[in-house]
């Protein structure tokens, strides 16, 4: 029998005081079985950053064509992608020719490497962006998740400050690589 996906409710207000935008929104995420908590966070915490209209949560881990996140318009024209993690330089290849806009957040232990790796290649994309959470903080981030939860976000600088009913924590967000 397949492993079925936990399901979280959020509930977030987000403050980003870099562009002055205050907004908030709800959603349900599922988190895939093979998913740990720390991803589903980064997820959540990238979507916050980008938020926009169209943007959604696509099937993610569900379907290994698509990313963790998109924003496609109402032509179903694709205008963001959004990926976690260290995805194959040939995917982002394939993705900058598909979507307006491409973005990268990489978080765990292994993205010093990853990057050290795989920064020459995607310097060759133009409309890619890369960024990296720092992973201790994730992790922090990570143990405060509820099944359904309210979180306060507030942008400032390249730092996201969070508060939820069980504590706070920041998570810094280094760029990596600018499409600008």
């Amino acid at each position: 029998m397949a492993l079925k996906p936990t399901i979280y409710k959020m509930s977030v207000n987000r403050s980003d005081l870099n562009n002055d935008i205050y907004d908030a929104f709800n959603f349900t995420l599922a988190q895939h079985p093979s998913e740990n908590l720390e991803r589903m966070m980064a997820r959540v915490v990238a979507y916050s950053l980008q938020y926009q209209e169209f943007l959604a949560f696509s099937k993610g881990l569900f379907s290994v064509d698509d990313p963790d996140i998109w924003a496609k318009n109402l032509a179903d024209e694709l205008l963001v992608w959004i990926d976690m993690g260290e995805p194959a330089f040939e995917r982002i290849k394939k993705a900058s020719r598909r979507a307006k806009s491409v973005s990268i957040y990489t978080f765990n232990s292994k993205s010093d490497v990853w990057w050290k790796q795989s920064q020459k290649d995607f310097a060759k994309l133009k409309n890619v962006d890369v960024y990296q959470f720092e992973f201790t903080q994730i992790q922090a981030l990570a143990l405060l998740v509820q099944r359904s939860m309210e979180i306060s976000i507030t942008l400032s600088g390249e730092t996201c400050y969070i508060a939820t009913e069980k504590g706070e924590c920041e998570v810094n967000c280094i760029v990596l690589q600018s499409a600008q």
